[in-house]
Protein backbone atom coordinates (compact mmCIF):
# COMPACT_ATOMS: atom_id res chain seq x y z
CA UNK A 1 0.00 0.00 0.00
CA UNK A 2 2.89 2.52 0.85
CA UNK A 3 4.96 1.54 -2.52
CA UNK A 4 2.10 2.08 -3.97
CA UNK A 5 1.20 5.56 -3.11
CA UNK A 6 4.42 6.73 -3.45
CA UNK A 7 4.58 5.43 -7.08
CA UNK A 8 1.14 7.48 -7.98
CA UNK A 9 2.83 10.20 -6.69
CA UNK A 10 5.65 10.29 -8.19
CA UNK A 11 4.17 10.25 -10.92
CA UNK A 12 1.81 13.19 -10.83
CA UNK A 13 5.08 15.37 -9.83
CA UNK A 14 6.47 14.06 -12.99
CA UNK A 15 3.22 14.72 -15.10
CA UNK A 16 3.70 18.33 -13.61
CA UNK A 17 6.87 19.16 -14.27
CA UNK A 18 5.66 18.04 -17.37
CA UNK A 19 2.67 20.36 -17.90
CA UNK A 20 4.91 23.53 -17.75
CA UNK A 21 8.40 22.40 -19.22
CA UNK A 22 9.36 21.18 -22.86
CA UNK A 23 11.51 18.63 -22.32
CA UNK A 24 12.59 14.74 -22.59
CA UNK A 25 11.70 11.85 -21.56
CA UNK A 26 13.13 12.11 -17.36
CA UNK A 27 15.06 9.32 -16.09
CA UNK A 28 12.57 6.78 -13.91
CA UNK A 29 13.03 4.63 -10.80
CA UNK A 30 13.15 1.07 -12.25
CA UNK A 31 9.87 0.03 -10.36
CA UNK A 32 7.40 2.39 -11.85
CA UNK A 33 4.35 0.32 -13.66
CA UNK A 34 2.28 3.33 -15.62
CA UNK A 35 3.84 6.45 -17.33
CA UNK A 36 1.06 8.82 -18.71
CA UNK A 37 3.19 11.99 -20.25
CA UNK A 38 0.70 12.48 -22.63
CA UNK A 39 -0.19 16.11 -24.90
CA UNK A 40 3.26 17.47 -22.75
CA UNK A 41 5.30 19.01 -25.31
CA UNK A 42 7.98 16.37 -24.89
CA UNK A 43 10.95 16.51 -27.25
CA UNK A 44 14.27 14.23 -28.16
CA UNK A 45 13.86 10.77 -28.15
CA UNK A 46 12.44 7.63 -26.58
CA UNK A 47 15.40 6.35 -24.32
CA UNK A 48 16.79 3.01 -24.33
CA UNK A 49 17.21 3.08 -20.63
CA UNK A 50 13.06 2.79 -20.42
CA UNK A 51 13.82 -0.79 -21.52
CA UNK A 52 15.33 -1.21 -17.54
CA UNK A 53 11.83 -0.81 -16.15
CA UNK A 54 10.76 -4.18 -15.32
CA UNK A 55 7.85 -3.60 -14.00
CA UNK A 56 6.38 -0.76 -16.63
CA UNK A 57 2.94 -1.75 -17.50
CA UNK A 58 2.03 1.53 -19.08
CA UNK A 59 3.75 3.59 -21.32
CA UNK A 60 1.52 6.67 -22.74
CA UNK A 61 3.58 8.89 -24.79
CA UNK A 62 1.07 10.46 -27.09
CA UNK A 63 0.61 13.50 -28.43
CA UNK A 64 4.16 14.76 -27.91
CA UNK A 65 7.24 15.95 -29.97
CA UNK A 66 9.14 12.87 -29.76
CA UNK A 67 11.74 11.89 -32.86
CA UNK A 68 14.00 9.52 -33.09
CA UNK A 69 13.49 5.73 -33.20
CA UNK A 70 11.45 2.81 -31.02
CA UNK A 71 14.44 1.52 -29.26
CA UNK A 72 15.69 -1.59 -30.07
CA UNK A 73 15.11 -3.28 -27.20
CA UNK A 74 11.57 -2.57 -26.69
CA UNK A 75 10.12 -5.90 -27.56
CA UNK A 76 12.97 -7.22 -24.49
CA UNK A 77 10.32 -5.73 -22.02
CA UNK A 78 6.87 -6.59 -23.86
CA UNK A 79 6.45 -9.70 -21.37
CA UNK A 80 5.19 -6.74 -18.70
CA UNK A 81 4.41 -3.88 -20.93
CA UNK A 82 0.28 -4.09 -21.06
CA UNK A 83 -0.16 -0.33 -23.12
CA UNK A 84 1.70 1.31 -25.15
CA UNK A 85 0.59 4.37 -27.38
CA UNK A 86 3.10 7.23 -29.23
CA UNK A 87 0.08 8.60 -31.19
CA UNK A 88 1.12 11.32 -33.12
CA UNK A 89 4.43 12.10 -32.53
CA UNK A 90 7.56 11.80 -35.34
CA UNK A 91 9.25 8.69 -34.71
CA UNK A 92 10.85 7.54 -37.81
CA UNK A 93 12.15 4.02 -38.49
CA UNK A 94 11.00 0.44 -37.87
CA UNK A 95 9.17 -0.97 -35.57
CA UNK A 96 11.25 -3.57 -33.69
CA UNK A 97 11.17 -7.12 -34.87
CA UNK A 98 12.03 -8.75 -31.17
CA UNK A 99 9.06 -9.13 -29.73
CA UNK A 100 9.66 -12.36 -27.82
CA UNK A 101 6.95 -15.26 -26.65
CA UNK A 102 5.07 -14.59 -23.94
CA UNK A 103 4.67 -11.11 -25.01
CA UNK A 104 1.60 -9.46 -23.00
CA UNK A 105 0.69 -6.65 -25.05
CA UNK A 106 -2.96 -5.61 -25.27
CA UNK A 107 -2.53 -2.20 -27.03
CA UNK A 108 -0.02 -1.19 -29.50
CA UNK A 109 -0.68 2.12 -30.80
CA UNK A 110 1.92 4.36 -33.50
CA UNK A 111 -0.66 5.83 -35.46
CA UNK A 112 0.28 9.18 -37.23
CA UNK A 113 4.15 9.11 -37.11
CA UNK A 114 7.19 8.05 -39.96
CA UNK A 115 7.63 4.80 -39.48
CA UNK A 116 8.12 2.60 -42.73
CA UNK A 117 9.23 -1.03 -43.42
CA UNK A 118 6.53 -4.17 -42.46
CA UNK A 119 4.83 -4.98 -39.58
CA UNK A 120 6.70 -7.11 -37.50
CA UNK A 121 5.91 -10.98 -37.65
CA UNK A 122 7.44 -11.52 -34.16
CA UNK A 123 3.82 -9.74 -32.94
CA UNK A 124 2.08 -12.73 -33.33
CA UNK A 125 3.73 -13.44 -30.15
CA UNK A 126 1.75 -11.03 -28.16
CA UNK A 127 -1.41 -13.12 -27.76
CA UNK A 128 -3.29 -11.44 -25.74
CA UNK A 129 -3.18 -8.63 -28.59
CA UNK A 130 -6.36 -6.60 -28.39
CA UNK A 131 -5.78 -2.92 -30.46
CA UNK A 132 -3.10 -2.56 -33.18
CA UNK A 133 -3.34 0.70 -34.59
CA UNK A 134 -0.24 1.29 -37.23
CA UNK A 135 -2.47 4.21 -39.29
CA UNK A 136 -1.03 7.32 -40.89
CA UNK A 137 2.54 6.07 -41.58
CA UNK A 138 4.48 5.04 -44.59
CA UNK A 139 4.53 1.03 -44.12
CA UNK A 140 4.85 -0.66 -47.40
CA UNK A 141 3.85 -4.32 -46.72
CA UNK A 142 1.11 -6.79 -47.35
CA UNK A 143 -2.09 -7.94 -45.62
CA UNK A 144 -0.93 -9.01 -42.39
CA UNK A 145 -3.07 -11.86 -42.30
CA UNK A 146 -0.73 -13.79 -39.80
CA UNK A 147 -2.35 -11.24 -37.34
CA UNK A 148 -5.43 -13.50 -37.61
CA UNK A 149 -4.25 -16.11 -35.48
CA UNK A 150 -4.48 -13.83 -32.43
CA UNK A 151 -7.35 -14.70 -30.74
CA UNK A 152 -8.16 -11.58 -28.83
CA UNK A 153 -7.36 -9.04 -31.88
CA UNK A 154 -10.82 -6.54 -31.88
CA UNK A 155 -9.30 -3.44 -33.61
CA UNK A 156 -6.88 -3.51 -36.29
CA UNK A 157 -6.29 -0.21 -38.14
CA UNK A 158 -3.90 0.21 -40.89
CA UNK A 159 -5.38 3.42 -42.87
CA UNK A 160 -3.06 5.90 -44.57
CA UNK A 161 -0.15 3.91 -45.78
CA UNK A 162 1.40 2.02 -48.64
CA UNK A 163 -0.15 -1.53 -48.18
CA UNK A 164 -1.01 -3.23 -51.58
CA UNK A 165 -1.62 -6.54 -52.92
CA UNK A 166 -5.02 -8.80 -53.92
CA UNK A 167 -5.87 -8.73 -50.58
CA UNK A 168 -8.49 -11.56 -51.39
CA UNK A 169 -5.68 -14.30 -51.96
CA UNK A 170 -4.57 -14.05 -48.15
CA UNK A 171 -8.12 -15.85 -47.03
CA UNK A 172 -8.11 -19.39 -47.56
CA UNK A 173 -11.02 -21.30 -47.48
CA UNK A 174 -11.84 -23.40 -44.12
CA UNK A 175 -8.84 -21.65 -42.66
CA UNK A 176 -10.94 -19.40 -39.69
CA UNK A 177 -9.28 -15.91 -38.52
CA UNK A 178 -10.01 -12.69 -37.06
CA UNK A 179 -13.22 -14.22 -34.87
CA UNK A 180 -13.35 -11.11 -32.60
CA UNK A 181 -12.32 -8.26 -35.14
CA UNK A 182 -14.84 -5.67 -33.96
CA UNK A 183 -12.80 -2.79 -35.65
CA UNK A 184 -11.37 -2.65 -39.03
CA UNK A 185 -10.06 -0.16 -41.00
CA UNK A 186 -7.58 -0.41 -44.10
CA UNK A 187 -8.38 2.41 -45.79
CA UNK A 188 -6.49 4.71 -48.20
CA UNK A 189 -4.15 1.96 -49.07
CA UNK A 190 -3.15 0.53 -52.28
CA UNK A 191 -5.45 -3.02 -52.10
CA UNK A 192 -6.67 -4.37 -54.77
CA UNK A 193 -8.90 -7.64 -55.97
CA UNK A 194 -12.16 -8.69 -54.91
CA UNK A 195 -13.43 -8.24 -51.66
CA UNK A 196 -12.49 -11.06 -49.40
CA UNK A 197 -15.77 -13.28 -49.27
CA UNK A 198 -13.78 -15.66 -46.69
CA UNK A 199 -12.58 -12.65 -44.29
CA UNK A 200 -16.59 -11.55 -43.97
CA UNK A 201 -17.78 -15.12 -43.54
CA UNK A 202 -15.01 -15.33 -40.04
CA UNK A 203 -15.70 -12.05 -38.59
CA UNK A 204 -17.93 -14.18 -35.92
CA UNK A 205 -18.40 -10.94 -33.53
CA UNK A 206 -19.90 -9.06 -36.13
CA UNK A 207 -22.43 -11.50 -37.55
CA UNK A 208 -23.60 -12.24 -34.27
CA UNK A 209 -26.94 -10.77 -33.60
CA UNK A 210 -26.63 -7.42 -31.86
CA UNK A 211 -27.77 -7.95 -28.24
CA UNK A 212 -28.71 -5.08 -26.18
CA UNK A 213 -26.48 -4.67 -23.21
CA UNK A 214 -28.15 -3.53 -19.93
CA UNK A 215 -24.28 -1.59 -18.65
CA UNK A 216 -22.10 -0.78 -21.59
CA UNK A 217 -18.90 -2.48 -22.02
CA UNK A 218 -15.69 -1.72 -23.69
CA UNK A 219 -12.63 -3.19 -25.74
CA UNK A 220 -9.46 -2.95 -24.09
CA UNK A 221 -11.59 -3.62 -20.70
CA UNK A 222 -8.36 -4.16 -18.43
CA UNK A 223 -7.98 -0.66 -18.45
CA UNK A 224 -11.08 0.39 -16.90
CA UNK A 225 -11.26 3.74 -18.73
CA UNK A 226 -8.05 5.24 -16.90
CA UNK A 227 -5.99 6.34 -19.79
CA UNK A 228 -7.48 7.51 -23.42
CA UNK A 229 -5.96 5.84 -25.79
CA UNK A 230 -6.84 7.96 -28.43
CA UNK A 231 -9.03 5.92 -31.60
CA UNK A 232 -9.36 7.78 -34.13
CA UNK A 233 -11.74 6.51 -36.98
CA UNK A 234 -13.85 7.98 -39.78
CA UNK A 235 -17.30 7.61 -39.49
CA UNK A 236 -20.30 8.85 -40.92
CA UNK A 237 -18.39 11.04 -43.29
CA UNK A 238 -16.00 12.37 -40.33
CA UNK A 239 -12.64 11.92 -38.68
CA UNK A 240 -14.01 11.13 -35.06
CA UNK A 241 -11.91 10.74 -32.33
CA UNK A 242 -12.68 7.92 -29.67
CA UNK A 243 -11.49 7.77 -26.28
CA UNK A 244 -12.85 4.06 -25.34
CA UNK A 245 -14.79 2.10 -27.79
CA UNK A 246 -17.91 0.52 -26.82
CA UNK A 247 -18.25 -3.57 -27.70
CA UNK A 248 -21.01 -3.08 -29.79
CA UNK A 249 -19.10 -0.54 -32.09
CA UNK A 250 -18.32 -2.48 -34.97
CA UNK A 251 -16.61 -0.83 -37.88
CA UNK A 252 -15.64 -2.15 -41.94
CA UNK A 253 -13.81 0.50 -43.96
CA UNK A 254 -12.07 -0.54 -46.98
CA UNK A 255 -12.70 2.90 -48.67
CA UNK A 256 -10.07 4.47 -50.82
CA UNK A 257 -8.28 1.40 -51.94
CA UNK A 258 -8.62 -0.52 -55.96
CA UNK A 259 -11.00 -3.10 -54.94
CA UNK A 260 -13.24 -4.24 -57.99
CA UNK A 261 -15.66 -6.82 -58.67
CA UNK A 262 -19.23 -7.12 -56.91
CA UNK A 263 -19.84 -6.73 -53.11
CA UNK A 264 -20.02 -10.22 -51.74
CA UNK A 265 -23.74 -10.81 -50.10
CA UNK A 266 -22.45 -12.34 -47.38
CA UNK A 267 -21.87 -9.13 -46.09
CA UNK A 268 -25.78 -8.87 -45.12
CA UNK A 269 -24.82 -11.06 -42.62
CA UNK A 270 -22.90 -9.15 -40.55
CA UNK A 271 -25.51 -8.38 -38.18
CA UNK A 272 -24.17 -6.60 -36.10
CA UNK A 273 -22.06 -3.75 -37.89
CA UNK A 274 -22.58 0.07 -37.20
CA UNK A 275 -20.37 1.75 -39.45
CA UNK A 276 -19.48 -0.07 -43.49
CA UNK A 277 -17.07 2.28 -45.63
CA UNK A 278 -16.57 0.78 -48.99
CA UNK A 279 -16.15 4.40 -51.14
CA UNK A 280 -13.83 5.09 -53.40
CA UNK A 281 -12.69 1.99 -55.43
CA UNK A 282 -14.11 0.74 -58.34
CA UNK A 283 -16.73 -2.26 -57.47
CA UNK A 284 -19.32 -3.03 -60.43
CA UNK A 285 -22.19 -5.41 -59.82
CA UNK A 286 -25.74 -3.89 -58.35
CA UNK A 287 -26.28 -2.79 -54.38
CA UNK A 288 -26.94 -6.48 -52.54
CA UNK A 289 -30.49 -6.58 -51.53
CA UNK A 290 -29.13 -8.64 -48.00
CA UNK A 291 -27.72 -5.30 -47.05
CA UNK A 292 -30.97 -4.42 -45.71
CA UNK A 293 -30.36 -6.99 -43.26
CA UNK A 294 -27.98 -5.16 -41.51
CA UNK A 295 -30.26 -3.76 -39.58
CA UNK A 296 -27.88 -1.92 -36.76
CA UNK A 297 -26.37 0.12 -39.65
CA UNK A 298 -26.02 4.21 -39.00
CA UNK A 299 -23.55 4.69 -41.65
CA UNK A 300 -23.47 3.72 -45.28
CA UNK A 301 -21.16 4.69 -47.99
CA UNK A 302 -20.57 3.30 -51.33
CA UNK A 303 -20.33 6.42 -53.48
CA UNK A 304 -17.82 6.72 -56.12
CA UNK A 305 -17.82 3.33 -57.82
CA UNK A 306 -18.73 1.42 -60.85
CA UNK A 307 -22.12 0.16 -59.24
CA UNK A 308 -25.33 -0.21 -61.13
CA UNK A 309 -29.03 -1.24 -61.34
CA UNK A 310 -31.66 0.22 -58.60
CA UNK A 311 -31.08 0.81 -55.28
CA UNK A 312 -32.66 -1.73 -53.38
CA UNK A 313 -36.16 -1.14 -51.66
CA UNK A 314 -34.92 -3.67 -48.33
CA UNK A 315 -32.39 -0.66 -47.78
CA UNK A 316 -35.81 1.09 -45.85
CA UNK A 317 -35.23 -1.67 -43.55
CA UNK A 318 -31.94 0.46 -42.21
CA UNK A 319 -34.02 2.52 -39.42
CA UNK A 320 -31.00 3.49 -37.64
CA UNK A 321 -29.62 4.68 -40.72
CA UNK A 322 -28.44 8.41 -40.77
CA UNK A 323 -25.91 8.95 -43.41
CA UNK A 324 -25.85 7.31 -47.09
CA UNK A 325 -23.84 7.95 -49.48
CA UNK A 326 -24.51 6.21 -52.84
CA UNK A 327 -23.06 9.30 -55.25
CA UNK A 328 -21.00 8.97 -58.47
CA UNK A 329 -22.25 5.18 -59.33
CA UNK A 330 -24.55 4.54 -62.26
CA UNK A 331 -27.49 3.80 -60.31
CA UNK A 332 -30.48 3.92 -62.22
CA UNK A 333 -34.54 3.80 -61.51
CA UNK A 334 -36.28 5.47 -58.29
CA UNK A 335 -34.87 6.24 -55.01
CA UNK A 336 -37.02 4.46 -52.17
CA UNK A 337 -39.11 6.52 -50.54
CA UNK A 338 -40.42 6.39 -46.72
CA UNK A 339 -38.65 5.66 -43.36
CA UNK A 340 -35.16 7.11 -43.13
CA UNK A 341 -34.86 7.74 -46.94
CA UNK A 342 -36.89 10.57 -46.12
CA UNK A 343 -34.06 12.14 -44.49
CA UNK A 344 -31.00 12.25 -46.73
CA UNK A 345 -30.09 15.47 -48.80
CA UNK A 346 -29.58 15.29 -52.29
CA UNK A 347 -25.59 14.79 -52.30
CA UNK A 348 -26.40 11.26 -51.26
CA UNK A 349 -27.50 10.54 -54.96
CA UNK A 350 -25.45 13.18 -57.18
CA UNK A 351 -23.53 11.56 -60.02
CA UNK A 352 -26.50 9.39 -61.17
CA UNK A 353 -28.09 10.48 -63.98
CA UNK A 354 -30.45 7.73 -64.10
CA UNK A 355 -31.66 7.96 -60.51
CA UNK A 356 -34.80 9.65 -60.31
CA UNK A 357 -37.30 10.84 -57.64
CA UNK A 358 -37.62 12.33 -53.91
CA UNK A 359 -35.14 13.88 -52.87
CA UNK A 360 -33.76 14.72 -56.69
CA UNK A 361 -35.75 17.72 -58.85
CA UNK A 362 -36.17 14.46 -61.80
CA UNK A 363 -39.20 12.98 -61.03
CA UNK A 364 -40.26 9.68 -62.20
CA UNK A 365 -42.37 8.52 -65.04
CA UNK A 366 -45.66 6.36 -64.43
CA UNK A 367 -43.57 3.08 -64.90
CA UNK A 368 -41.44 4.11 -62.14
CA UNK A 369 -38.99 5.14 -64.45
CA UNK A 370 -36.80 8.16 -65.38
CA UNK A 371 -38.65 10.79 -67.37
CA UNK A 372 -36.78 11.37 -70.05
CA UNK A 373 -35.89 14.78 -70.44
CA UNK A 374 -36.61 16.67 -73.99
CA UNK A 375 -34.27 17.37 -76.44
CA UNK A 376 -33.36 18.71 -79.60
CA UNK A 377 -34.38 14.73 -81.34
CA UNK A 378 -37.50 14.68 -79.93
CA UNK A 379 -38.21 17.89 -82.00
CA UNK A 380 -37.11 16.93 -84.81
CA UNK A 381 -38.82 13.33 -85.05
CA UNK A 382 -37.75 12.65 -89.22
CA UNK A 383 -37.12 15.91 -89.36
CA UNK A 384 -33.55 16.75 -90.17
CA UNK A 385 -31.02 19.13 -92.36
CA UNK A 386 -31.81 16.76 -95.36
CA UNK A 387 -35.39 18.39 -95.00
CA UNK A 388 -34.70 21.51 -94.92
CA UNK A 389 -32.13 20.75 -98.10
CA UNK A 390 -35.84 19.71 -99.62
CA UNK A 391 -37.29 22.73 -99.34
CA UNK A 392 -34.57 24.61 -101.57
CA UNK A 393 -36.39 22.75 -104.58
CA UNK A 394 -39.64 23.50 -103.71
CA UNK A 395 -39.87 26.60 -103.01
CA UNK A 396 -36.93 28.43 -104.36
CA UNK A 397 -33.32 28.23 -103.12
CA UNK A 398 -32.53 30.60 -100.92
CA UNK A 399 -36.40 30.61 -99.08
CA UNK A 400 -35.51 27.16 -98.48
CA UNK A 401 -32.15 27.55 -96.87
CA UNK A 402 -33.18 30.33 -95.07
CA UNK A 403 -35.95 28.51 -93.18
CA UNK A 404 -33.56 25.72 -92.79
CA UNK A 405 -31.36 28.08 -90.84
CA UNK A 406 -34.27 29.22 -89.24
CA UNK A 407 -35.33 25.79 -87.83
CA UNK A 408 -31.65 25.27 -86.69
CA UNK A 409 -31.12 28.93 -84.73
CA UNK A 410 -34.83 28.64 -83.02
CA UNK A 411 -34.79 25.17 -81.62
CA UNK A 412 -37.46 23.39 -84.15
CA UNK A 413 -40.90 24.34 -82.83
CA UNK A 414 -43.58 21.82 -83.59
CA UNK A 415 -46.08 23.77 -85.32
CA UNK A 416 -43.16 24.84 -87.88
CA UNK A 417 -41.77 21.39 -88.17
CA UNK A 418 -45.29 19.78 -88.63
CA UNK A 419 -45.80 22.42 -91.74
CA UNK A 420 -42.96 21.45 -93.04
CA UNK A 421 -43.55 17.93 -93.33
CA UNK A 422 -47.32 17.93 -94.49
CA UNK A 423 -45.88 20.57 -97.36
CA UNK A 424 -42.99 18.03 -97.78
CA UNK A 425 -45.31 15.18 -98.14
CA UNK A 426 -47.48 17.27 -100.45
CA UNK A 427 -44.42 17.77 -102.59
CA UNK A 428 -43.47 14.21 -102.89
CA UNK A 429 -47.51 12.87 -104.08
CA UNK A 430 -47.52 15.37 -106.69
CA UNK A 431 -44.27 14.29 -108.09
CA UNK A 432 -44.71 10.92 -108.14
CA UNK A 433 -48.29 11.42 -109.56
CA UNK A 434 -46.57 13.91 -112.19
CA UNK A 435 -43.78 10.38 -112.97
CA UNK A 436 -46.15 8.24 -113.42
CA UNK A 437 -48.60 10.84 -116.41
CA UNK A 438 -45.27 11.24 -117.95
CA UNK A 439 -44.75 7.42 -118.28
CA UNK A 440 -48.43 7.12 -120.38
Amino acid sequence: MYHQSILKLLILIQALFHIFSKGGIPTLPPLVQSIGFSANNLVGEIPSSICNLSSLQTLLLYKNNLGGTIPKCFGNFSATLLYFSVHKNNVRGKIPENFAEGCSLKSFDVDDNQLEGSIPRSLAYCKDLELLDVGNNNFNDTFPNWLGNLDQLQVLILRSNRFYDHIDRYFPVGVPSFSRLRVIDISHNEFSGYLPKNFFEDLIAIREEYKKKVKPEYMIGSMNGRYSLGVYLTTKGLETRFQKLSTVWMVIDFSNNQFFGEIPKTVGELHSLIVLNLSHNSLTGSIPSALGELTQLESLDLSSNKLQGKIPEQLKNLIFLEVLNLSHNYLVGPIPGGKQFDTFPNNSYIGNSGLCGFPLSTSCGNNGELKPTPTKDHFTGGFNWKTAMLMGYGCGVVLGLSMGYFIFTTGKPWWFVKMIERAEQKYITRKIRRSKGGRK
